[in-house]
């Protein structure tokens, strides 16, 4: 037996076994609002999860080797993007200044090595005129290149910091550089 008045306080009554249950029906509009609450968690799971897999995708990319090396006798140029910053080339928003030395070369070289390891850089590659270092950002494990090249008769060892993948760095890049400067600063180089 049923009976129904309104349909904000609708009423269904059930019989089981000679003894009646009443109980109430939700109002469709609340149904309604329950299936849109339920869609937006879903939409949100969802933006989370591409979120999330798309900074998975690119840290895993990040990890692939990239170019490095010299172009002629200089650092590769920046690729346009503002993830690059390099001495090599002046006049553009990547430049960054070469870190200058006095003294001899062979010191000022192993000062730069000592420090970018001590910033954390893994050196995979040092002839004693060029090196190339990765690093690593600790919650993704993005790879960033730093590449030393030196300029004995100038004085000055050029550099080139880039991250693999992406466009932006959130000035990650430049402040390396700059924490590099800074160190080698603080152990007599002139940087």
């Amino acid at each position: 037996m049923a009976r129904a008045t309104d349909e904000a306080s609708t009423t269904d009554t059930l019989e089981a076994d000679g003894a009646g249950v009443e109980f109430r029906a939700r109002p469709e509009s609340e149904q309604r609002t329950e299936a849109d609450l339920r869609i937006a968690i879903y939409v949100i799971v969802a933006m989370v999860v591409l979120f999330l897999g798309s900074f998975m995708y690119l840290s895993i990319n990040s990890r692939r080797a990239r170019e490095t090396g010299l172009v002629g006798d200089r650092l590769r140029p920046c690729p346009g993007t503002p993830n690059c910053v390099v001495s090599e080339y002046g006049g553009k928003a990547s430049h960054a200044e070469p870190f200058g030395f006095t003294g001899e070369a062979s010191a000022a070289w192993k000062n730069a090595k000592e420090s970018v390891i001590s910033l954390g850089g893994r050196v995979e590659k040092d002839t004693g005129e060029y090196l190339w270092a990765t690093f690593r950002s600790r919650i993704w494990r993005f790879v960033d290149d730093v590449e030393l090249r030196m300029d004995a008769g100038g004085k000055a060892i050029h550099v080139r910091s880039a991250s693999r993948v992406g466009k932006g760095d959130l000035g990650v890049n430049r402040k390396r550089v700059e924490r590099l400067r800074d160190l080698l600063k603080t152990r007599g180089l002139g940087a």
